[in-house]
């Protein structure tokens, strides 16, 4: 993980990413509706203090709370969390923060680290790359809107599987490639 100068790097990077793998790839196929609209908001979260994460956090979910132009998003630690061990220790907070404080049912996190690595996966396994990103991130999603989404989708409990497939047929050298390519895009 190259280390950034600025926030606009880390987030050039995160867009790289959400362009050419997550839209590009359709590894969510709903993704591509927010890009078009300009409704993914990134702000990237500079701190050693945790503390300051969550109360950032609620923060992001004030400002969804407030601006129906913004669809969701996508918090990014470009120096924190280095390891995926410490970043699942703040998601769990995270996560039980969001219910502390009254938004279980409102919003939903989606959790990508570069190092992702799905529990009883093995670290080099391609399926892992569903879940990694250029820097380590919180996806704060509205749950109204994945509702929306999932209810007009055909089968969207075949998402998950299809990503696998599809991550494993293109291969390890592939995602390493592919995600290698978005800190290029942030230079």
């Amino acid at each position: 993980m190259p280390k950034l100068l600025t926030d606009q790097q880390a987030i050039s990077a995160t867009q790289a990413w959400v362009k050419s793998f997550i839209i590009g790839y359709s590894i969510c196929p709903f993704a591509k509706r927010e890009w078009d609209r300009g409704s993914i908001y990134y702000t990237v979260k500079r701190t050693a203090d945790i503390e300051y994460f969550l109360e950032d956090l609620i923060q992001e979910c004030e400002r969804l709370d407030s601006d129906d132009g913004i669809e969701t998003t996508l918090l990014i630690y470009p120096e924190a969390f280095v390891t995926f061990a410490d970043y699942l220790d703040y998601l769990d907070i995270a996560e039980r923060l969001l219910i502390e404080q009254g938004y279980e049912g409102i919003y939903q996190l989606a959790s990508f680290h570069p190092d992702y690595c799905f529990d009883g996966s093995a670290p080099d396994d391609p399926a892992n790359y569903t879940n990694r990103s250029p820097y380590p991130m919180l996806h704060l999603i509205r749950e109204e809107s994945i509702e929306r989404a999932v209810a007009a989708y055909p089968h969207p409990e075949n998402i998950p599987e299809r990503n696998i497939e599809l991550t494993r047929r293109l291969g390890l050298a592939k995602m390493q490639a592919l995600l290698s390519a978005c800190y290029q895009a942030g230079q």
